[in-house]
């Protein structure tokens, strides 16, 4: 009997948009870097298996084979049981690894009879250089090895089974994969490092991986998907752009008639304002733009090759930056970006609630909101608060935040509703939005934001409060309290 249903996938990523490469690491002295352009134009048009010794490596580390892996998996299926966590599924393919050369996997749990799928990348940063990969193996292992992945894992928002908290994709089969918990730096992104044992090697396979993830998701019935979306935050995020043409060409390759579609959350970043540091590749002080022109040579990387052929060679950094891709993209996106994203801020060196801020600082973070939201202008399918925060959809509140009175979920709902109606050559009906961006200038000045903390008290304060925490004073900067109160109660009465 065929399985269908929509699976959220988490996969435990080797870098989403890398090619298989290996970069020699070198004493004392930066890895050299190599096979910029040409091989990012062979990985979009499709990557071939790794060599022998990175199957050796992993079968090294794993200690198991994919037979018996898939064995203690299958058990847990027939008992036909529906619970509402995710299981570890390690791939089939010991030849595509992760991190230190274990065996790559994924979480998944299966809804039954449901031909929904919803493919979900975890963000994390990640390293460009030989002194950032070797330092990020040395201090969190966790975000290089799957040896310590435990074996069930519990979803929550978009992710999550419970209809009250996810009303609308809570029936799905859901796929996670797993890159890392937490990211500090957004330019550190994506190319997960695979580390492989006995060797002064790294390999970077994130993109093997999502294919060799969907491979194995055939036994359990995606070819008959109606709809696969492929989600991601931060980081993940950035990896849904990256890797969403190349999904839907497998996809139609297998023969399936499947939507693919895209939902973007937190990872629609703007290039930095700083200036380039004379320390940059040795620290960690680069700009995300030269962090990411580095990378690519150490990665191999991989990007859209129609995006690609927009920009001469050693400029294909600028398809990381979701602004300039997302024209060149095909498939459906939806876009959720917080207009003042904390990530983007860390980039500048602001961190709200955790050190002082100037004026020029605040002036930053003013134009930051009207930057991102002048960047979305044409977007089709958008939901951008007016708020500090990052990241949204796997919160267990994400119900909460509305923009012009329509929540996230329903928007999503709306744009699903939307594209059926398309695809199906109806009218898509009125009154259902899905284009939400915020019409009032200030952070926080939508009534659903999150809460601001004060990251040495934990004390929720308002903007206000923040300021001044900070040692801004408010009506020096034009904000006056009783006119912020105002605006927040008219806002909240009509709807955003």
């Amino acid at each position: 009997m065929k399985i269908l249903g929509r699976v959220t996938f988490f996969l435990l990523l080797g870098g989403i948009f890398a090619q298989s490469s290996r970069n020699a690491k070198v004493s004392g002295k930066s890895a050299k870097r190599g096979g910029g352009g040409g091989g990012a134009q062979a990985g979009d048009a499709g990557q071939s298996t790794p060599s022998a010794d990175a199957s050796q490596g992993s079968s090294r580390s794993s200690g198991r084979s994919a037979d018996s892996r898939q064995d203690s998996a299958a058990g847990s299926r027939a008992t036909g049981q529906q619970t509402d966590e995710m299981r570890l599924q390690l791939l089939r393919s010991a030849q595509v690894t992760c991190n230190d050369g274990s065996a790559a996997g994924f979480y998944l749990k299966e809804f039954r009879g449901s031909r929904r799928w919803l493919l979900f990348l975890e963000g994390g940063w990640c390293c460009y250089s030989k002194e950032t990969c070797d330092s990020r193996y040395q201090n969190i292992p966790r975000l290089m090895s799957s040896s310590g992945w435990p074996q069930t894992k519990r979803g929550t928002g978009i992710l999550s089974s419970q209809a009250e908290e996810n009303p609308h994709w809570h029936n799905a089969n859901l796929v996670e994969t797993s890159e890392t918990l937490d990211w500090d730096f957004f330019f550190l992104f994506l190319n997960c490092p695979c580390k492989l044992p006995n060797s002064n090697e790294y390999s970077f396979m994130g993109s093997l991986i999502i294919r060799e993830v969907i491979k194995d998701l055939i036994p359990k019935g995606i070819k008959q998907a109606k709809v696969v979306m492929l989600a991601g935050t931060s980081a993940g995020a950035t990896g849904v752009l990256l890797n969403i043409e190349r999904v839907a060409s497998q996809l139609e390759q297998l023969g399936t008639e499947a939507q693919v579609r895209g939902l973007v959350d937190s990872g629609w970043f703007l290039e930095s304002k700083q200036q380039r540091s004379p320390d940059c590749p040795a620290t960690v002080s680069c700009t995300p733009e030269d962090a990411i022109k580095i990378g690519l040579r150490m990665w191999n990387g991989v990007v859209p090759e129609r995006c690609q052929q927009l920009y001469k060679r050693g400029e294909e950094w600028q398809c990381f930056f979701g602004h300039r891709l997302y024209s060149t993209l095909t498939s459906p996106l939806f876009i959720v970006q917080w207009l003042f994203d904390e990530e983007q801020l860390r980039v500048e060196n602001i961190y709200m609630g955790g050190q002082s801020l100037s004026e020029e600082q605040w002036q930053y973070i003013q134009n930051l909101g009207l930057e991102i939201k002048n960047s979305l202008t044409d977007v089709t399918a958008v939901f951008a608060p007016s708020c500090l925060s990052h990241k949204v959809i796997t919160k267990s509140n994400w119900m909460n935040f509305q923009v012009k009175g329509t929540s996230l979920p329903r928007a999503l709902h709306c744009w699903d509703r939307s594209l059926e109606a398309i695809r199906n050559n109806r009218t898509p009906s009125k009154g259902c939005p899905f284009h939400l961006v915020d019409t009032c200038q200030w952070p926080q000045c939508n009534p659903t934001c999150p809460a601001l903390v004060d990251q040495a008290t934990q004390q929720e304060l308002t903007l206000l409060q923040m300021l001044v925490a900070m040692g801004l004073d408010p009506q020096r900067l034009g904000l006056d309290p009783e006119g912020e109160r105002d605006s927040l109660v008219s806002m909240a009465n009509n709807g955003g």
